[in-house]
């Protein structure tokens, strides 16, 4: 039984209102969970009595099923986290100092630290409106002689684009790697994320993504040499890796170090997950999806602004449901976290722009004025709960603790 907290006179009464709730009422919600079942425990026990902890069968395995889910003849290059994967595609696209990359300020972090790592230079370009993807016009006026590549994120799992995103890229003679990390398994105009012609796309396994290896990713690509590059250096730059080299049933302990590489390579037991996962990936899809479905119609009315879907025939990975709270709204934004988190649902909030964190602010001297979309919708945006795993209680709970908070 939901416990309501309704305005009260006395404001006192209404906070212990709100600890009770917290302290008797159902269990906390939390923002999200990772859906793993007994089928993904079984493989990774399995992977590690075979011996094979770190990357071996099972691995390539993974990176054959997924280049096989995405389709078009694709190659897959599997390491242990999404930015490991999208600094391996800058490197292998041979960014380096004096270059520019367009990123969006309405990202992670992690998206333009790896423009950093090769000494390039990451130009913040704000985002549309409505979608909260790259916005091409604002980016077209930041092209200049320096810009290599742009790095466009389909946030909260909405694709950007592909036809836009081609055209401004050979318009301006720009690389593209995507930051694929929230979209899968994502669609939009009949072209699923990573099966374009984009030098790259990399998606993420964190805990928390639409699918999970506890930590991973996976670089996508038509570039056979950009594959190429990718596996040497996400192993030290040795020209042969570690899988090839003990499974031989002969002597093969040369190898040759042909570059200063990293160490990126993803594990046997995480790539077991991770196949386990990929077979689930569009049933899980579906329930996320059902549960975003449920929250637009129950929170119609509130003052928020609901996430959008995209135009007609776009599937929308639905990673994150990310709302928008009116001026007129009863609470601002992070009063209404925590209001909700003394009610027991954990929300977030994505995300803080690169433009108001201090070292990008201080590296390219970005003002919120130049950034008017993400400036203004990072005052007034939250995430609630969205995982495939939530239960129909659970999200009755949310939409009942929301529209309490919001009427």
């Amino acid at each position: 039984m939901t416990r309501r907290c309704r305005a009260s006179a006395n404001p006192g009464a209404r906070e212990r209102c709100l600890i009770v709730a917290s302290m008797h009422g159902a269990a906390r919600i939390p923002f999200a969970l990772p859906d793993i079942g007994e089928d993904e425990i079984s493989a990774v026990t399995e992977a590690m009595r075979s011996g094979w902890l770190t990357s071996g069968p099972r691995m390539k395995e993974f990176e054959s099923a997924f280049a096989e889910f995405i389709g078009s003849g694709v190659e897959t290059v599997s390491v242990n986290s999404a930015t490991a994967g999208l600094h391996l595609a800058m490197e292998a696209l041979d960014i380096g100092p004096g270059d520019e990359v367009l990123v969006p300020t309405w990202t992670f972090t992690a998206t333009a630290e790896v423009v950093r790592y090769l000494g390039a230079t990451p130009v913040l370009v704000d985002v549309e409106p409505d979608t909260l993807n790259l916005d091409l016009a604002a980016a077209a006026a930041l092209v200049t002689d320096r810009t290599r590549a742009v790095m466009p994120v389909h946030f909260a799992g909405l694709p950007v684009a592909p036809g836009p995103l081609r055209d401004f890229a050979s318009r301006h003679g720009l690389n593209v790697v995507e930051d694929a990390a929230h979209a899968l398994p994502a669609a939009r105009d009949g072209e699923l994320v990573g099966s374009g012609d984009s030098a790259a796309t990399v998606f993420s396994f964190y805990a928390t993504k639409t699918i999970t290896t506890g930590e991973g990713g996976m670089i996508v690509t038509r570039d056979p040499d950009l594959a190429h590059r990718a596996r040497v250096m996400r192993l030290h730059g040795i020209s042969r890796d570690a899988f090839d080299r003990y499974r031989s049933e002969l002597p093969a302990w040369r190898y040759d170090v042909i570059a200063p590489g990293f160490k990126y390579n993803l594990t046997d037991p995480a790539a077991a997950m991770g196949l386990v996962q990929l077979g689930r990936a569009e049933s899980m899809r579906s329930a996320r999806e059902d549960i975003s479905r449920r929250y637009d119609e129950a929170l119609q009315g509130l003052p928020l602004t609901l996430p959008p879907h995209g135009p007609s025939g776009t599937r929308h990975a639905w990673h994150l449901y990310v709302v928008r709270l009116h001026e007129d709204a009863p609470h601002g934004r992070d009063t209404l976290i925590e209001r909700l988190a003394a009610l027991g649902v954990g929300t977030s909030v994505h995300f803080i722009p690169l433009h108001l964190q201090p070292y990008w602010r201080d590296l390219t001297g970005a003002r919120p004025i130049d950034f008017p979309v993400a400036s203004d919708t990072f005052e007034r945006c939250l995430s609630l709960p969205l995982y495939s795993s939530m239960s129909t209680s659970d999200v009755d709970r949310v939409i009942d603790m929301v529209t309490q908070e919001l009427t």
